[in-house]
């Protein structure tokens, strides 16, 4: 029997991968925490032997008549992103995928009144958001698995949450899994406009897009650093209003798969809460308390001093 052991919503923006030195002269000479952040995380979580399979829910896949996910025995190649070609250019990965888990996952779709496929194509593209974290917490660990599916764009709320049911499903019925999940994506979502957006790359939240946006984002990363998950469900009315990152489906699969509203695992936060021209930005991640993602709940663990 699977399980799941550890999962975090966490960031992928593009700064992330660019040089040091383009990092530096875009924050006014200091480093961006989100890198430090995922630096530790690594160190902490993603070393360690007691997971095989990473399943990545990517806010930037977007699919139409049903949910995807990668279902190759290995995925490797070059990535250049057509969003930011001149950031993110012929980017090597290569990693395994897990095909077994990929098909017991789909294999839930009817269970619960949902479709989901698994696609093995070679060509099936990659996504940053992916890419970028697998950069920072995958590449030169090449026994570990990694897999992605995508958010769905004609689906709701009830639709993402229904996708995490089946993940938790088809983790627990694949024989000796250990996997993490990772919600890749965003907190608030708006851009500044093309000609006022070079005024605004410093990571400082202050240069989040407006005040609401940046509360409804300190709000939430207080209730995930609690636990609280059931209030972030029960609000996302609220948080629609500041506009998330792919209407935060990427936290609600995970979510789905923890056990919703029930899930207690209290976050700790590598890195500080970001801007990026204009959207929140925060690594959080949660490890399985002793008694079960829905057991009672835990006084928040403490960040790592050097996060």
């Amino acid at each position: 029997m699977g399980e799941v052991v550890g999962a975090g919503l966490l960031a992928h923006v593009p700064t992330i991968v660019l040089p040091r030195a383009t990092r530096l002269e875009l924050n006014e000479g200091k480093e961006v925490t989100l890198v430090t952040g995922l630096e530790q995380l690594r160190k902490d979580v993603f070393e360690r032997d007691d997971y095989d399979t990473v399943v990545v829910m990517d806010s930037h896949w977007a699919t139409t008549v049903e949910f995807v996910i990668t279902a190759q025995p290995r995925r490797a190649g070059l990535f250049t992103s057509e969003e930011l070609p001149r950031g993110m250019c012929r980017m090597p990965y290569d990693f395994p995928g897990d095909p077994e888990l990929a098909e017991n996952i789909a294999s839930f779709a009817g269970t619960h009144g949902t479709w989901i496929t698994p696609i093995s194509d070679p060509y099936l593209p990659i996504y940053y958001a992916t890419l970028n974290l697998w950069k920072f917490l995958g590449q030169g660990l090449p026994n570990k698995r990694w897999v992605t599916i995508g958010v769905c764009q004609t689906g709701d709320m009830e639709d993402h949450l229904r996708l995490g049911r089946a993940v938790a499903d088809g983790i627990a019925t694949t024989p000796g899994r250990r996997v993490l999940l990772i919600a890749s994506g965003a907190l608030s979502h708006t851009f500044w406009p093309l000609r006022e957006l070079r005024d605004h790359e410093a990571s400082d939240p202050v240069h989040i897009f407006s005040p609401e946006a940046r509360a409804a984002d300190h709000e939430r990363i207080d209730w995930l650093k609690q636990g609280r998950h059931d209030r972030v469900i029960d609000t996302m009315d609220e948080f629609w209003k500041v506009k998330p990152e792919a209407k935060f489906f990427h936290y609600l699969m995970m979510a789905g798969a923890l056990g919703e509203q029930a899930c207690s695992a209290p976050g700790r936060q590598y890195g500080e809460y970001e801007n990026s021209v204009g959207t929140g930005q925060v690594h959080l991640w949660f490890d399985r308390p002793a008694a079960g993602w829905t057991g009672p709940r835990q006084p928040a663990p403490t960040a790592p001093a050097s996060a």
